[in-house]
């Protein structure tokens, strides 16, 4: 049994990459296997994608670039994104429904938070693109949003690293992983787990739970699902 109901997993665009292909199906194959794992738990499953394996916002050459067109320009990469998890979900055998912040009924449905409760609880797999659909918010932010507005148990952050650590351990030799912390102690640290609107999204409206663990081991999420303590838990 799983100790979720129903949860919102962040996906990094980056991890459906490989070296210089914007996707690597294998990896993205393998994730959709993974989150039928998930689903035949019985959870209830949201999915937030970021778009880093197609477009990386203000950073580098588009740092010159009007903010507001640059951020569409993410959003429409996460897009892309669900679009093509969704693609590998139905051949996984799952019911999967894509809704977007930013109207592109030809693509996907528009978000609305009563229908994807439905969709949810009616045990289909629900890709939340296009972000917050707001330029100046960042997926984090869309997690934490869609998550309070699913009424979610836990928001699954799967990192490069193994949880919430006091610095950077690529950076910083001595830092010590931290087990359990709050959104506002952690957001009074400066932690860089979520961005700070999200951590503030997460306090304001008590979220119970948000769990930061490395994916490594794809399986890591399974095992959180069945009541592991691995990473670090992030709660009220």
């Amino acid at each position: 049994m799983a100790v979720y109901k129903r949860v919102l997993f962040k996906l990094s665009g980056e991890a459906l990459k490989s070296g210089a292909d914007l996707f690597d199906f294998d990896k993205v194959r393998e994730t959709a296997e993974i989150i039928r794992e998930m689903h035949d738990l019985g959870v209830e499953i949201g999915v937030v994608i970021g778009a880093g394996n197609i477009w990386r916002g203000r950073q580098g050459p588009a740092a010159n670039m009007d903010a507001v067109t640059a951020d569409q320009m993410g959003m429409l990469g996460t897009v892309i994104n669900c679009l093509c998890v969704a693609d590998a979900l139905r051949k996984a055998g799952l019911d999967v429904i894509v809704q977007s912040a930013v109207d592109m009924n030809r693509f996907c449905e528009p978000f609305n938070a009563m229908a994807a409760r439905r969709h949810l609880s009616e045990g289909r797999v629900v890709l939340f693109a296009a972000g917050s659909g707001n330029p100046f918010f960042s997926t984090d932010t869309a997690v934490a949003l869609r998550a309070i507005e699913m009424e979610a148990d836990a928001i699954l952050m799967a990192k490069n690293i193994d949880g919430v650590y006091t610095a950077d351990p690529n950076k910083d030799p001595s830092a010590t992983l931290i087990k359990d912390i709050t959104y506002t102690e952690a957001l009074a640290r400066g932690l860089k787990v979520m961005d700070a609107a999200a951590f503030a999204l997460c306090a304001e409206n008590k979220l119970p739970m948000v769990r930061v663990f490395g994916l490594d081991d794809p399986k890591n999420l399974i095992k959180v699902l069945e009541g592991s303590d691995i990473g670090t838990f992030v709660h009220p």
